[in-house]
């Protein structure tokens, strides 16, 4: 590695302000602090969004264009956000040699029909044996039509499939004039429409995509750069490697391009798939040194990037399906995250709980693992915000209502502490799959009235609420790190949180608990709120020590396990 920082493209699924949870600000205050130690930056968004807190890196998320749904858009001083850059007249690959013709024609849509319907022994395609068993079509003439077809994808290697070359014989003999195949946008013809979906009976359901994928890189390009077909076909074929649970559905996505799209909605596996296709599409012809992926949705595209690139794949895991749902995990998301810390040279993770995870549950080796903590910045502004007086003392509950997060047990824990302290009240601040049974749940305890629901909050709401609170709880089940516990702190609000976490191996000043102890959870939220010195010790040494754990650091830390990447693919290339 040389001595100048690295380039890194960073793949993420949420960015400011786009943010449902830490990783949003996590990626935000990394690539802040990569930025001011002189990284150049690119990150990728599977979601057009406005770059106003974007100015530190080179933002590119899915375009507006009519005709090319994924195509690159950047934000930045020179360009308006949600622009579309016409990439043809600087780079070089694909995305620059990207046709203005529409990505899905009649005959590709046909093809993904086929793809869906037909099913392997359906017998050789109607019209291509029409074709060439008509009167006045001799074999030679046919086997001379296949020629013209095949010939330019023959040095290119996207003829190299079965597949495709049954697709190739098929089109030509079932064609007067072959050579009217033989330039971009053909397959939008007379001839495609009535081939239809006979092109690909007979196909199994990896040859029907292998077709498919010829089909609409040729549907693009026309034989005018056979090269350009090959790499298209070469990206398509490393996406699918990389997330072949989602059966090739994502190659019809159009990736979101408004801001309010739900961040966690619809087909996961498929959204995955048409962010990992935009990413290779904008990212592989631009110049840069290693590939930074963040958690399990962002790996396929990551592990698509590297191979197509040879550049050296870093994945950041800042929670495990373990985390999310316990021991009933969801078995391809699980095979997704196993195969990009196994594709990866390098895997950072958030805590050493974390690091624990992978090396037991999806058999990481510890040697290439590298614990980065999460930091956090510190406003002096927002933290001196004097606490408003005159009221019952707070409890606060801040982040999302899932099972991972444990909000049955602060419920429970309220209905503890109600019981010998009354002048208090309990707020939740988030929204999740669990907000309603947690209202029931208080609803049922008698204790509604005092466990007081916010929603999600965002911008100035957010340190408004820090302001009022007494003491902020984190019951988590299983929590990798836990950024709220940071934000807390620097706001001079004492914390409570679950020894279950990966913050509990940083932060000394903090009360500490098992999530299921709600006895002991309650004992302490007591302690906290009638003996006003330890809630002082708690802050003030907690402040202290908060503002050592820093995104500068794990800045410094990331950029030195990039070196390791870099070093170790340059070992074996040598």
């Amino acid at each position: 590695m040389t001595s100048r920082p690295p380039r890194v493209v960073m793949l993420g699924w949420e960015f400011p302000p786009f943010i449902t949870g830490g990783l949003g600000t996590a990626c935000h205050g990394l690539t802040k602090a990569m930025a001011a130690r002189g990284c150049d930056v690119t990150f990728v968004l599977p979601k057009g969004v406005r770059g106003e807190s974007a100015s530190h890196v080179d933002l590119v998320v899915p375009g507006a264009g009519a005709d090319a749904p994924n195509v690159a858009t950047r934000s930045g001083s020179s360009l308006p956000a949600g622009v579309a850059v016409d990439r043809r007249s600087a780079d070089r690959g694909i995305a620059a040699r990207r046709a203005p013709s529409p990505p899905s024609s009649p005959a590709v849509a046909a093809a993904a029909a086929a793809m869906a319907v037909q099913r392997p022994g359906d017998g050789v395609a109607a019209g291509a044996q029409a074709a060439a068993k008509a009167p006045g079509a001799p074999e030679r003439t046919a086997s001379r039509a296949v020629r013209m077809l095949a010939a330019p994808f023959m040095a290119s290697g996207a003829y190299s499939s079965p597949a495709a070359r049954t697709v190739l014989e098929r089109l030509a003999n079932a064609s007067a004039a072959p050579q009217r195949f033989l330039r971009q946008g053909a397959l939008a013809g007379e001839a495609m429409e009535q081939l239809g979906s006979d092109l690909l009976s007979g196909l199994d359901d990896h040859e029907r995509h292998e077709a498919a994928l010829l089909l609409e890189a040729w549907e693009r390009y026309g034989t005018d750069d056979p090269m350009a077909v090959a790499e298209m076909v070469e990206m398509a074929r490393a996406v699918r490697a990389a997330v072949p649970e989602s059966n090739g559905r994502g190659a019809g996505i159009a990736l979101a391009r408004g801001s309010g799209t739900p961040d966690y909605a619809g087909d996961l596996l498929a959204q995955s798939e048409a962010y990992a296709r935009f990413v290779v599409e904008s990212c592989r012809d631009r110049d840069f040194d290693v590939i930074h992926a963040h958690d399990w949705l962002t790996y396929p595209a990551g592990i698509a990037l590297a191979r197509v690139t040879g550049k050296p794949l870093v994945v950041h895991v800042h929670s495990t399906e373990f985390d999310r749902s316990g021991e009933h995990v969801n078995q391809p998301v699980y095979n997704i995250e196993r195969r990009g810390m196994h594709a990866a040279v390098k895997v950072v993770t958030v805590s050493m709980l974390t690091r624990n995870i992978c090396a037991n549950r999806y058999a990481v080796p510890l040697s290439k693992c590298e614990v980065v903590y999460n930091g956090v910045d510190l406003d002096p502004k927002s933290a001196g915000v004097t606490t408003i007086g005159g009221r019952d003392r707070i409890v606060l509950y801040f982040g999302r209502i899932t099972m991972q997060k444990g909000p049955e047990y602060f419920v429970h824990a309220a209905k503890r502490v109600l019981e010998k302290f009354e002048d208090v009240k309990f707020v939740v601040a988030g929204s999740g799959d669990q907000a309603q049974g947690m209202i029931s749940l208080a609803a049922q305890l008698g204790i509604g009235h005092k466990v007081l629901f916010t929603g999600f909050l965002r911008g100035k709401d957010i340190p408004r609420v820090f302001s009022m609170a007494d003491l902020y709880v984190m019951p988590s089940v299983s929590e990798p790190f836990g950024i709220a516990p940071l934000e807390a702190l620097g706001h001079r609000v004492p914390v409570l949180i679950s020894r279950q976490s990966g913050v509990s191996e940083v932060l000394q000043h903090a009360l500490k608990v098992d999530f299921w102890d709600v006895d002991d959870m309650a004992n302490k939220i007591v302690a906290v709120l009638r003996h006003p010195p330890l809630q002082r010790t708690l802050t003030e040494r907690g402040f202290d020590e908060v503002r050592g754990l820093t995104w500068e650091g794990a800045a410094e830390r990331c950029i030195d396990v990039y070196g390791q990447a870099l070093r170790a693919v340059g070992a074996r290339t040598h």
